[in-house]
């Protein structure tokens, strides 16, 4: 099975029927594999060959989707960029993933005269357009040039361990890495995800991670896997909590998955009313830890909703653990936990040595299974450090993928994330979890986010415990009155020493708080 095949699949099931839409932009399945079959042959006639990379510099829409299975078609990765990125760091991407093609929209004109001017493209790449008017393109790849190319698939087809799509994530030194992603993996995890959430052609599901990041990977996939109806979140529904809870609304959405800030941010603004989203079945978060709090906001307004964590690295693929919540927590100090293994994954919970920790010991989370990335793109060094050899007798060749997660596994075979591994910071001596502090922070009325992270001082004490945070619109809370607070659950040793109140925490172009900022906000106070 290859990505591109759900697709085509549902073609032939339900031409006529709805498959990816983004305001006017309305795709059928017919539509779908028709302009996806005749790119793909453009792509073929531009030069692109088995394992020649497109690049696509575009935002989220029905066309970029195209485009995707196009890439496929024509056996060639897919390197999705993110548009709002700055030039430099979409040229380092550029100069390693090499693309033989690049598909731009006019969202990107400027973007694409960056790179060009930072030289990051090879003399013999080609530039371009998806639509009418992108700047400085060699070829035009819209509807119209493709019309008179035959509308059937390319006969030659891709091996299932091919590489599908090349994901940049952000890299420790700076420098993007690609984390590269087959066929086999992503279906590895559709086949699942499909049939443990009951995925079926009546479905409406939402889409809105953008493109460059990977939980949109199942959004898509799962969809044409179903034959259901995609609809893709518009950046200006995101812009206003009410108008985000009017598009679910208004779409009928039977499935929303995004990354927990989204949920907090709905919630905090209170745009969520009781047993609101009549036809909503399923909701899904991915991504970094949803505050039990805010978890139990909604299930508490959407009784009629399945809730479900999802955990797992884009190293992994998508997600290789599910939690599905039975009830509102009765603790909200209390994490929700990862839970199991999807069908095909493994979860190990490993000490230093790499030998298994008892149930409830504390080690290091390390993933094994279908959905293990072959590593990162020509870079075997760091590909090494972090895929390292399955430790377990009789699995000599295998591999297990380092997270960088601390975890406990509880006696049932539950797993609970307690961390980053370099989030566990020594302070005036003691070893301390910043998780933990963000947990009991996480209960205190008022706040509508926070984030603890360490820096270091240099002198005898170590790493200081920095806390910034925002509140509830209407609401003052100053660092003494949530000192006060965190001193009633904590010791003395786990309070922080610096703190700051934001309108709002900053993130990451995949909507995670970024830490990395805050440290350098921290450090130069």
């Amino acid at each position: 099975m290859l990505l591109q095949d759900y697709a085509a699949q549902s073609a032939e099931r339900r031409p006529d029927a709805l498959a990816v839409a983004l305001g006017d932009e309305r795709l059928t399945y017919a539509d779908l594999e028709r302009r996806s079959n005749r790119l793909a042959a453009m792509l073929v006639e531009q030069g692109c060959g088995p394992g020649d990379r497109v690049a696509l510099l575009t935002p989220k829409s029905p066309r970029a989707s195209v485009a995707m299975l196009a890439a496929l078609k024509a056996r060639c990765p897919y390197v999705p960029v993110d548009v709002d990125s700055p030039a430099p760091r979409v040229a380092h991407i550029m100069r390693a993933a090499e693309p033989r093609v690049l598909l731009a929209t006019p969202e990107a004109e400027a973007l694409l005269e960056g790179i060009v001017a930072e030289g990051a493209l090879g003399p013999d790449t080609v530039i371009g357009s998806l639509t009418d008017g992108a700047v400085g393109t060699r070829a035009a790849f819209t509807d119209a040039d493709t019309e008179a190319l035959d509308g059937a698939p390319p006969a030659a087809r891709a091996d299932p361990q091919d590489a599908a799509h090349i994901l940049f994530t952000s890299g420790s030194t700076g420098i993007p890495k690609g984390v590269v992603i087959t066929h086999r993996n992503v279906t590895a995890f559709v086949e699942w995800a499909v049939s443990h959430f009951g995925t079926r052609d009546t479905d409406r599901v939402s889409g809105h991670p953008p493109l460059h990041f990977d939980l949109s990977t199942f959004d898509l996939y799962a969809t044409y896997a179903a034959g259901a109806e995609l609809h893709m979140v518009p950046a200006s529904a995101s812009l206003s909590p009410r108008g985000l809870a009017e598009f679910i609304r208004a779409g009928a959405l039977t499935q929303w998955f995004s990354v927990p800030s989204v949920l907090t941010y709905l919630a905090k603004f209170d745009a969520v009313a009781a047993d609101d989203f009549p036809a909503m079945e399923r909701l899904l978060w991915c991504g970094e830890v949803l505050p039990t709090p805010v978890l139990a906001h909604w299930m508490r307004r959407l009784p009629h909703v399945r809730f479900t964590n999802l955990y797992g690295p884009t190293e992994a693929t998508i997600a290789s653990s599910f939690f599905d919540v039975p009830g509102v927590p009765e603790d909200e100090r209390r994490p929700v936990p990862i839970g199991t293994a999807c069908d095909g994954e493994e979860l190990l919970v490993l000490d230093e040595h790499l030998a298994p920790l008892a149930a409830g010991e504390i080690g290091e989370l390390f993933i094994g299974g279908a959905g293990l990335s072959p590593g990162y793109w020509r870079d075997e060094e760091r590909t090494d450090a972090v895929f390292v050899a399955d430790p377990r007798p009789g699995r000599e060749g295998q591999r297990v993928y380092r997270t960088g997660d601390l975890a406990r596994m509880d006696a049932e075979g539950v797993v609970h994330f307690l961390g980053r591994t370099d989030s566990q910071i020594k302070s005036r001596g003691y070893r301390i979890e910043l998780g933990e502090i963000e947990t009991v922070l996480e209960t205190i009325d008022g706040l509508s986010e926070c984030a603890v992270v360490g820096v270091d001082t240099g002198g005898f004490e170590g790493t200081a415990i920095c806390c910034a945070y925002a509140c509830v619109d209407g609401r003052e809370l100053d660092a003494p009155d949530l000192r006060s607070a965190l001193a009633e659950q904590l010791p003395s040793y786990m309070l922080p020493a610096r703190w700051i109140r934001l309108d709002s925490l900053p993130k990451n172009v995949n909507g995670k708080i970024d830490r990395p900022a805050l440290r350098e906000r921290f450090s130069e106070t």
